[in-house]
C-alpha cells in the first residue's frame, strides 16, 4: 500500500488545547531550495527535538532539517500525561540478575531528565516543569502486592523514597481511594505540549523545522533519499525519531506496535474545590499496576485522568469512541473524589504510545546512514530525550558511557504479520489491564 498524508491523520485534542494557538507552520513547499543537506530528523517530539538540537550544537556549519507530519505537540510528545521519570517501575519480585538492567535503564531516564531540566532552566521555557517526583499508588489486593515488591525495588537499589499509608496519602492528595503509596522523589511533572513546543522554539539557528510535512520514504543509500508528496531530499544521514510510525516508512514493522490511550480533563477547579484535594498544590499519581490509572493535579488546577488502553490500529480514537471512553474516566474520577462529582470534563483526548513485545527500546544503526531511536513503552518524556541526544552524539562518532547504556537494550521480541499481528497485539495491550480492580 502506498503511503499517503492521510496515513498520518491527527486531531486538535490533547494538552495543547490548553495552550494559546501557534503561529501558522513552516512547511516544506519549494524543494528546490533545499535538495541536499547534511542531516534530516524525522519526527519533532521529544526524541526528535533532543537529537536535532544535539546535532545542531556538534555541527554547527552544517544544516539540519528536522521534519514532522503533523503540528508539534499533536504527536504521541504532546498527548502524553507528562511524567518524566527518573526510576522506573518494574511488575513482579526483583531478582539479583534484573539489577545491572534496572540500573541500566534508570540511568538513562536520569540522563534524559538533567538534560530536560537543564534546557527548561536555561531557555527558560514556561512548560509547568515541577520537580516533585511522583507517587505511585494502590487501591486493591493485586497493586498491594506489587506495592511491597516495589518498595523492596526501591530499598534494593538504594532510590529515595518516602512509603505512605491510606491515611497520609487521603492527607496529601485528598483522597481515600488508595490503600498505600510511595512517593519517588526522582521525577518531574510537565505540561508536555508546552514543553515540546517550547523546545521547538529554542532550536539552534542551523536547524531548521518543517511541521506537517509527511515523509513517505526513505530509501537507504550515499546519500540517502527522504520522499515527500512533491519530491525528495538527499541527506548525508537520516535520524528517525518516529516512534510506532517507524513501520510506516519500512522500519521494525515487525518488533513496535502502538497502544492508543485516552484521557481527560477536568474544567478548572476553584478555591474551595482544591482545597478538598490535601495538602499538595501539585500532584501526580501513578498506579502500582500497570494498566491501571494514571491521575494529575495540574498547576493550573485541574485533574487530568488517563485510564484506558487498547490496540487501535496505532490510530488515533474518532470523536465517537472517545466520547464513550470519558463515561470510563468519568466513573473512576468519581470513584476517587466524589467530593467532586459535580465538576465537569472539559477536554478529553487519545494518544498513541510505541511497546514492543518484550518491552524493550530500539536505538543505533538501522542501515548505511540511517539511525533510529524509539519504543519507550510510556517513559518517553526522558528517556526519549536521553536517547535522541545519545544518537546524535553515536551517529557522530562519539563514545559515553549514556551510549553505551543506550546500545545495551535487549533484541526486540519478532512480531508476526497481519493480521496475526493486529490478534496478538490486541492481546499484549488486553492483557496489561488483566485483574486491574480498583485501579482502573
Amino acid at each position: 500500500m502506498k503511503l499517503t498524508r492521510e496515513n498520518f491523520s491527527t486531531d486538535q485534542h490533547g494538552w495543547a488545547e490548553l495552550l494559546p494557538e501557534r503561529q501558522p507552520p513552516a512547511r516544506l513547499k519549494d524543494l528546490a531550495k533545499k535538495q541536499r543537506v547534511a542531516f534530516v530528523v524525522i519526527g519533532a517530539g521529544v526524541t526528535g527535538l533532543a537529537c536535532a538540537r544535539r546535532l545542531g550544537q556538534l555541527h554547527p556549519e552544517k544544516d539540519v532539517m528536522l521534519l514532522d507530519a503533523r503540528r508539534v505537540g499533536q504527536g504521541a510528545s504532546g498527548r502524553n500525561s507528562g511524567y518524566a521519570v527518573a526510576v522506573s517501575q518494574f511488575s513482579g519480585g526483583l531478582k539479583a540478575d534484573q539489577i545491572p538492567d534496572f540500573k541500566r535503564i534508570n540511568r538513562i531516564n536520569k540522563a534524559g531528565l538533567e538534560l530536560l531540566r537543564r534546557q527548561v532552566r536555561d531557555l527558560n521555557l514556561d512548560c509547568q516543569w515541577s520537580d516533585s517526583g511522583f507517587h505511585h499508588a494502590a487501591a486493591d489486593k493485586v497493586s498491594m502486592r506489587e506495592h511491597g515488591l516495589f518498595v523492596d525495588y526501591l530499598k534494593a537499589l538504594e532510590i529515595n523514597h518516602t512509603v505512605l499509608d491510606a491515611p497520609e496519602l487521603q492527607q496529601r492528595l485528598g483522597t481515600g481511594h488508595y490503600q498505600a503509596g510511595v512517593h519517588v522523589h526522582d521525577g518531574a511533572l510537565v505540561q508536555p505540549a508546552a514543553l515540546v513546543r517550547g523546545l521547538a522554539d529554542h532550536l539552534p539557528e542551523n536547524v531548521s523545522l518543517y511541521e506537517q510535512t509527511p515523509v513517505l520514504k526513505v530509501e537507504a543509500g550515499s546519500p540517502v533519499k527522504v520522499q515527500f508528496e512533491n519530491g525528495e531530499i538527499r541527506a548525508d544521514a537520516v535520524f528517525l525519531a518516529t516512534n510506532y510510525e517507524a513501520g510506516k516508512i519500512g522500519f521494525l514493522a515487525r518488533y513496535l506496535i502502538g497502544s492508543t490511550l485516552s484521557g481527560s480533563f477536568t474544567r478548572v477547579l476553584d478555591d474551595q474545590e482544591i482545597a478538598s484535594l490535601g495538602s499538595l498544590a501539585e500532584w501526580g499519581v501513578l498506579s502500582l499496576h500497570g494498566g491501571g490509572a494514571t491521575v494529575r493535579l495540574t498547576q493550573d488546577q485541574r485533574i487530568c485522568l488517563r485510564n484506558t488502553a487498547e490496540y487501535h490500529g496505532g490510530a488515533l480514537l474518532s470523536d465517537q469512541q472517545l466520547g464513550e471512553r470519558t463515561a470510563i474516566h468519568r466513573a473512576s474520577f468519581d470513584q476517587r473524589f466524589p467530593q467532586l462529582a459535580h465538576v465537569s470534563f472539559e477536554f478529553s483526548w487519545s494518544g498513541v504510545e510505541g511497546i514492543s513485545a518484550n518491552g524493550t527500546n530500539f536505538f543505533g544503526r538501522q542501515h548505511d546512514n540511517i539511525y533510529l531511536a524509539g519504543g519507550y513503552n510510556g517513559s518517553g518524556v526522558s528517556r526519549g530525550t536521553a536517547f535522541g541526544t545519545a544518537l546524535a552524539d553515536f551517529a557522530s562518532g562519539g563514545h559515553s558511557d549514556l551510549i553505551n547504556d543506550c546500545l545495551a537494550s535487549p533484541p526486540a521480541s519478532w512480531l508476526p504479520p497481519r493480521p496475526l499481528l493486529d490478534i496478538g497485539a490486541a492481546f499484549t495491550v488486553r492483557s496489561r489491564f488483566r485483574g486491574v480492580g480498583r485501579d482502573r
